[in-house]
């Protein structure tokens, strides 16, 4: 029996990660189910926004379901106690680099996306997103300068076995599907990025049958909205990665539809799978949330640390058939609520 860690965290985390698991329990899986406060809801529990207990779960579990993290309230505590603190160690501790961010538009939100649909019908991009490095984990601080004045620092660095080991998840993810690959850096101002380039374009070397492309970030923020279809799979360094792919989920409608992974292989081992969208602490409790992204991160679960594609695929099929059906929450300009919308998965799975 697997066991699956429950991470729901803060805001409206708890209520898409209740119906991300009625939807697997659903499946009749040999699955077993266990919770814990992580976050906000950790630092109530604890004092700390990641508990020990919650920690050892998640190093026991087959796989991770994480819900969202923050509030406006632990805003002035210090940041190691803040609730984005616990997702930051949760990453580091388990060694979760590689993060998968899938980006595809279902044919019956074709008009729900900011952009036209004729810009963005057919719209299917995976993001794989560096995690455990960069300015997020690099030596950061403030400082007085000699003027007197107050100054942040955040220091951004890869070597180049980071960068070798993010980037083979690219080129694998490509070579599983149309074989494109688009590394995005800014190798034309950092020297981070310059090493990023480099190392990418030497272990290409591997990989004769992807075609390698590389774009500069900002170039490929305008790309995502003048022409998002033109990409495949997109790898990328953890701050553009974080900004690219919030970009992306506009396209894509919502972005209470997008899952993510987090992994430190490609398969058959602990992932954590979230939704890429915060705790949105302005509608926790009101059943107005999302649960979708929740939905389709359980299906990644399946996917990749469970090696079940089969049903993988039921959930996103029965997603997709929900969605035709009409069914919608508030983002998508329905009027559902978070448990009617996954009642409609199911009864569609």
């Amino acid at each position: 029996m697997a066991l699956v860690a429950i991470l729901a965290g803060d805001g409206i985390g708890p209520e898409v990660t209740a119906e991300a698991r009625r939807v697997l329990e659903a499946l009749d899986l040999d699955l077993s189910f266990e919770e814990a406060p992580v976050g906000g809801a950790g630092y109530e529990a604890a004092g700390h926004p990641l508990p020990p207990e919650t920690l050892a779960l998640a190093r026991r579990a087959d796989a991770i379901l994480f819900g969202a993290i923050g509030d406006p309230r632990y805003e002035r505590l210090d940041r190691h106690l803040r609730p984005e603190a616990a997702l930051l160690g949760l990453r580091s501790r388990l060694g979760l680099f590689a993060n998968i961010r899938p980006a595809t538009i279902f044919p019956a939100l074709t008009h729900a996306s900011s952009l036209r649909p004729e810009v963005v019908e057919g719209l299917d991009i995976v993001i794989v997103r560096e995690l455990t490095g960069d300015v997020y984990f690099g030596d950061k601080g403030q400082r007085t300068t000699e003027a007197g004045k107050r100054e942040g620092y955040d220091l951004m660095r890869y070597d180049e076995d980071e960068v070798r080991r993010i980037a083979t998840v690219g080129f694998e993810m490509a070579k599983r599907r149309k074989r494109k690959l688009c590394s995005v850096d800014k190798a034309n101002v950092l020297e981070t990025s310059q090493v990023w380039r480099d190392v990418v374009i030497e272990l290409s070397a591997a990989y004769p049958e992807v075609a390698l492309t590389h774009m500069y970030v900002d170039n490929a923020a305008m790309q995502l909205v003048r022409a998002p279809t033109q990409f495949d799979v997109i790898v990328t360094g953890n701050l553009f990665g974080d900004i690219l792919s919030d970009q992306a989920s506009m396209c894509a409608g919502s972005i209470g539809m997008l899952p993510s992974a987090s992994l430190r292989a490609w398969s058959g081992d602990t992932g954590m799978y979230e939704p890429i969208h915060g705790s949105a602490p302005d509608i926790a409790g009101q059943g107005k949330a999302n649960p979708c992204a929740a939905i389709l991160s359980a299906a990644m679960l399946l996917r990749h640390s469970l090696d079940d594609e089969a049903s993988a695929q039921r959930i996103e099929t029965a997603v997709a058939r929900a969605l035709d059906g009409g069914a919608r929450t508030a983002d998508l300009g329905g009027t559902l609520s978070t448990r009617a919308m996954a009642d409609a998965i199911l009864a569609a799975l």
